[in-house]
């Protein structure tokens, strides 16, 4: 038998935010508050289900230099142009990690600056 990703856990100086965030993201809703941590994942769902979870502890240490583990995000329902400008709208801010600009995905950062990529590859909702 083997393991599967049940829950990904992110620090973060605001969880409440930052779940409000990757919640407008990905289409996730709240599953839970606990210790000021906040959890959330797709509705009707929760821990051990099909896709991972995404816990927010608090943390009081500030984001320093490229992550090491990154999101990357693919478009359900529309292409990558138009989800862009819908990330953008919703928070997320152009990072630059050394791209070269001839990549197929753009990189962006969460309201903490945490680095995920768009990828262009339109995946079904």
């Amino acid at each position: 038998m083997a393991c599967r990703i049940s829950e990904l856990v992110i620090d973060s100086r605001d969880p409440e935010r930052l779940a409000a965030f990757w919640c407008d993201v990905l289409g996730y809703v709240v599953l839970s508050r606990a210790e000021s941590s906040v959890e959330i994942g797709p509705a009707g769902e929760s821990f051990g289900g099909p896709q991972p979870t995404i816990v927010f502890n608090p943390a009081d240490q500030p984001k320093t230099g490229k992550l090491r583990l990154h999101i990357d995000v693919s478009p359900t329902d529309r292409d990558q142009e138009a989800e862009l400008e819908r990330l953008l709208a919703v928070g997320a801010k152009p990072a630059d990690v050394g791209q070269t600009g001839e990549e197929s995905w753009h990189v962006l950062a969460d309201p903490e600056g945490n680095e995920f990529c768009l990828l262009r590859r339109r995946l079904s909702g």
